[in-house]
């Protein structure tokens, strides 16, 4: 009994040193004195939190999502990554423009393509494998943004697709039709029936973006089933009357083409004494020179050194010769008259190729020009066989090592 009567004191005595604590501080903080909390009187007792407010402040704490922490973690090791990559660079940067004898603050990404290409000649034919010093940002993948919260619920409504860009852009191409749709029922409404021509859009297929190029717009995986659907999408949507109105959003997957043909000099088309139009053009290929006259309003002929396309004795050869006729449908269209010199039936028909393609630029519209440039037929093949090295049967070949 007496035991019960010392606790039950002793809990109000610490309920009232609570609330005489309390009033104090309340007091203390609302006046304007700068006094310190040093300076209070001993008779104020230091409050120690109890196990249940220490729990429920422990509760107000929000916790990071397991998911969310490996994503911050590899966040910061990619930014810190890129951080170390970018002082390289700019080290690389000053001394590269030390040696060119220039200054690093005012040097630019065409200052130091030229230094690397004068510093570290290649003739490589693939441009790719060639030395650079590009920004780290443009050589490292980008890494896709968090798509969750610290609670670890998604923004993208799309998240558990597993592929939340792509089908989120492909939502969003869906939702455009429907735009289309109704825009087109207001407009049958009002007796128009079919848009103006000059607002079709007039897109080719052949200029999408490619698959791989979705990989990197999307940050995504994608399968060809994928690719496949998303073009046929686009296809559906450029074919409606009124696309002009989402022009925008289809251009966003397409390639415009430069027009390569305006800003290099093209030469005209001459013409002879009877006013049939003609070209002149040069190929090469190793040591071969092909002189090559293309006529127009022909019917196909072809002679090589005073004979026909046969020529060549192989199919290989013939096929090279004509594929630039293929390409850019002039079959049966122009008479070619060539004289090709030079050793080497396979570099004879490459600097054939290498004239007929620049003679064919006069013949055909400047889009079509580009596209010759994209397929390799406008570029001279500058490949040439390897030096015998001293030491070696030839320029790769070894001779044959016996041990005894």
């Amino acid at each position: 009994m007496f035991s019960w009567m010392i606790r039950r004191e002793i809990a109000l005595t610490s309920s009232r040193n609570l609330a005489v604590s309390t009033n104090y501080l309340t007091m203390f903080n609302r006046s304007k004195t700068s006094a310190a909390i040093s300076d209070l009187p001993e008779a104020v007792p230091i409050l120690k939190p109890t196990k249940k407010s220490s729990s429920s402040a422990a509760l107000r704490v929000k916790t990071i999502n397991k998911a969310m922490k490996a994503y911050l973690e590899r966040a910061t090791h990619y930014d810190n990554f890129l951080k170390i990559k970018d002082d390289e660079f700019e080290i690389g940067k000053r001394h590269l423009a030390n040696m060119m004898g220039l200054d690093a603050e005012t040097l630019t990404q065409d200052d130091i393509d030229k230094a690397i290409e004068y510093l570290m000649p290649s003739g490589l034919y693939e441009k790719k494998a060639r030395p650079m010093m590009k920004p780290p940002k443009e050589l490292f993948p980008k890494e896709k943004a968090a798509q969750f919260d610290n609670s670890g619920r998604p923004y993208n409504s799309f998240f558990y697709t597993k592929k939340s860009n792509y089908h989120e852009a492909l939502h969003k191409l869906v939702e455009k039709f429907h735009e289309l749709d109704d825009f087109e029922d207001k407009m049958i409404a009002k007796g128009i029936l079919q848009p103006p021509k000059e607002s079709v859009l007039n897109l080719s297929d052949s200029n999408w973006l490619s698959l791989d190029e979705m990989k990197h717009l999307f940050l995504e995986s994608l399968c060809e089933m994928d690719y496949e659907f998303f073009i046929a999408t686009l296809k559906r949507l450029r074919d409606h009357p009124y696309s002009f109105r989402c022009k925008d959003e289809i251009r966003k997957y397409y390639k415009e083409f430069v027009d390569i043909g305006s800003l290099e000099s093209i030469p005209e088309l001459l013409l002879d004494e009877t006013g049939r139009p003609y070209m002149e053009s040069t190929g090469h290929r190793k040591w071969c020179i092909a002189k090559v006259v293309i006529r127009g309003n022909g019917t196909g002929k072809i002679m090589i050194n005073g004979t026909d396309i046969f020529y060549f004795p192989r199919l290989c050869d013939r096929e090279q010769i004509m594929y630039p006729l293929e390409f850019t449908d002039m079959l049966g269209l122009v008479d070619i008259e060539v004289d090709v010199s030079g050793p080497g039936e396979k570099a004879q028909s490459g600097a054939i190729r290498h004239g007929i393609a620049l003679c064919l630029r006069s013949f055909v519209e400047p889009i079509l020009v580009e596209k010759m440039r994209l397929a390799g037929l406008l570029t001279r093949d500058l490949r040439f066989r390897g030096r015998k090295i001293y030491g070696q049967k030839g320029h790769r070949a070894k001779y044959t090592w016996k041990k005894r």
